[in-house]
């Protein structure tokens, strides 16, 4: 598990509201295609940024309902979400959705599915709470798309099986469309959104992953802290002499409940 102090948690407020990852919630958000009076589900909303940016769109007429499990990151969505009547926010398990049948228009879960070691259970819930027809669009990053430069491929492969171990399910974009079908969904569309930096931008995704990625790997792993740090700086190095390289694949797959 991911823990973070006050200096990484600013850091991440940050990288949130950077391009890169703003970049893949505004796929998600398109895909949903939030329209005056939708109701939609935000699976896994975290710190409700794709949640707020719903209710603006769907308008006072409309319902965006934000479930997360974590009542740590609800906290932050109630604060971003204040004074929103649209908006609802919920303690809950994408397992066992605290929702009635055909409750939603729309389904959004962006980075969550990763997390499960079995898709089914909440892709079932997911088909129970949306309307026939209803749209689910779920974004998550392609893991063996990741390719990244290091002069040390050994600590660099050591580093990113480490990081592998926060992880249920490393392929979703992959294993998605068979899991879709066999819960009652019929798959339109699948839109790829690809990061590729060649520099170390502050607020870019790759700054956010180094961050991440060597404090879990010091944290969770067989790792000296001080190999950690010298992944890190490494990756800085690079930068600062005109060699970085990081590039990955972040999918966005439409359905919908046939």
């Amino acid at each position: 598990m991911l823990q973070f102090d006050e200096a990484t948690a600013r850091f991440l407020d940050n990288a949130y509201l950077g391009a890169d990852v703003s970049r893949r919630r505004r796929a998600s958000f398109d895909a949903v295609a939030p329209a005056p009076g939708d109701t939609i589900l935000d699976l896994g909303c975290g710190n409700g940024l794709l949640t707020l940016e719903l209710a603006r769109a769907v308008g006072p007429s409309g319902q965006v309902t934000g479930l997360d499990p974590s009542a740590d990151m609800l906290a932050s969505a109630r604060t971003r979400c204040s004074g929103r009547d649209n908006v609802d926010l919920v303690e809950g398990t994408a397992e066992d959705l605290p929702f009635p049948p055909s409750q939603f228009d729309k389904a959004v879960s962006l980075q969550v599915f990763e997390y499960f070691h079995d898709m089914r259970p909440a892709l079932r819930e997911l088909n129970r709470v949306l309307r026939p027809g209803g749209r689910l669009v779920i974004g998550d990053m392609h893991w063996d798309t990741l390719a990244w430069h290091s002069d040390h491929p050994e600590r660099m492969a050591r580093m990113l099986r480490l990081w592998d171990g926060h992880l249920a399910e490393r392929c979703v974009p992959a294993v998605l469309p068979d899991r879709l079908r066999e819960c009652g969904f019929a798959v339109d569309r699948v839109e790829p959104v690809v990061f590729c930096d060649t520099v170390l931008r502050a607020d870019g995704l790759a700054a956010m992953m180094i961050r991440l990625i060597a404090a879990y790997a010091s944290r969770n792993g067989d790792l000296p802290p001080a190999e950690a740090k010298a992944w890190a700086s490494e990756q800085e190095n690079l930068a600062e002499q005109g060699r970085f390289f990081m590039s990955i694949t972040h999918f966005v797959w439409i359905a919908h409940k046939a």
